[in-house]
């Protein structure tokens, strides 16, 4: 049984996150994802749906699905397994993997009428992300770490909401062991080949500690969205975009919003194109030094101002 404690706890979280509207749940069927469907279904039994991702990458795999359908059925829980095809992807099996899944949970939450699709990411799983993007040397954003919620850009209507953000994983483990519950245990957590097993490796050390690694996280999000809430407002005057060319004015401005306003250029001109730090940062060096320079399908003139271009289709030799 939850204690009474538990459901006050991750109902506020909700009403926070998802005061009103139906919730798609993402389940595993992993610890953290079963302590989420029994919460919510404590909380709101009559606002949720859940859904379960088969990627088909372990043998295991369907009968783990169809134990959360089980439990569903138990619960008189709307469910649905959903297969998967993990394509090949330079970022990695675990990252294509990930896309896949995203994907086919919104199709679900969209089916469905849901407004919310929520995941069971944890305290732990914030500070073993914040850890792995600062060994990657990521920026701002990308130490921002998990967010509680965001609207999904590929569905207009839908949230991406992670009522469980601020439970440590051994609280979770303890509601699904109390609920008499066989959690599925994924493999690949213990595969040292993928950085988050390093990360959590670290954690388990003892030092730092999760809860202030995830302390560092949320204020990196109140600065990214300071940041991104400044960045729109210098656009406003600093940069043009007509069809297929841009010109900004980037006199006087520090380099991050140099770089920031570079990406508006990108996400207006050639949409879903986001060049990586170390590509932009070099054309933005060869703009700083009066060079003429392409990236991503834009030809960029340092002018005064600068000027973007689409490239014009290459001829053949």
């Amino acid at each position: 049984m939850l204690g009474g404690r538990q459901l006050v706890r991750f109902r506020a979280a909700l009403d926070l996150l998802a005061p009103a509207g139906r919730i798609a749940l993402a389940v595993s069927g992993g610890p953290d994802s079963l302590a989420l469907l029994l919460l919510a279904h404590a909380a709101r039994p009559a606002m949720i749906v859940a859904a379960t991702v088969d990627h088909r990458l372990r043998l295991e795999s369907r009968e783990e699905a169809r134990m959360v359908a089980h439990l569903c059925e138990k619960l008189r829980i709307r469910h649905a397994i959903l297969d998967v095809d993990v394509a090949d992807d330079p970022a990695g099996l675990q990252a294509a993997a990930r896309m896949a899944r995203y994907a086919a949970l919104t199709r679900f939450a969209q089916n469905e009428g849901a407004i919310f699709l929520a995941t069971a990411h944890h305290l732990d799983d914030q500070a073993e992300t914040l850890l792995m993007r600062l060994a990657r040397g990521s920026g701002v954003a990308g130490l921002s770490g998990v967010r509680r919620a965001r609207p999904l850009d590929d569905a207009p209507g839908i949230t991406l909401i992670r009522p469980l953000l601020d439970w440590r994983k051994a609280e979770l483990e303890e509601i699904v062991a109390e609920a008499r519950l066989r959690p599925v245990r994924d493999p690949s957590n213990h595969n040292p080949r993928f950085d988050r097993t390093r990360a959590r490796e670290w954690l388990a050390q003892g030092w730092p500690k999760p809860e202030q690694l995830a302390a560092v996280a949320n204020r990196l999000a109140d600065a990214e969205e300071a940041l991104a809430w400044t960045t729109r407002a210098l656009a406003v005057d600093r940069l043009r975009i007509d069809q297929r060319i841009a010109t900004l004015d980037t006199s006087g401005l520090p380099h991050e919003y140099r770089r920031r306003l570079v990406l508006a250029v990108f996400a207006g001109l050639v949409p879903g194109v986001i060049p990586r730090g170390e590509a932009l940062d070099h054309l933005i060096g060869a703009l700083d030094q009066g060079e003429i320079a392409t990236l991503g399908g834009l030809r960029a003139h340092p002018g005064p101002p600068w000027q973007f271009s689409l490239e014009g289709p290459r001829r053949s030799v």
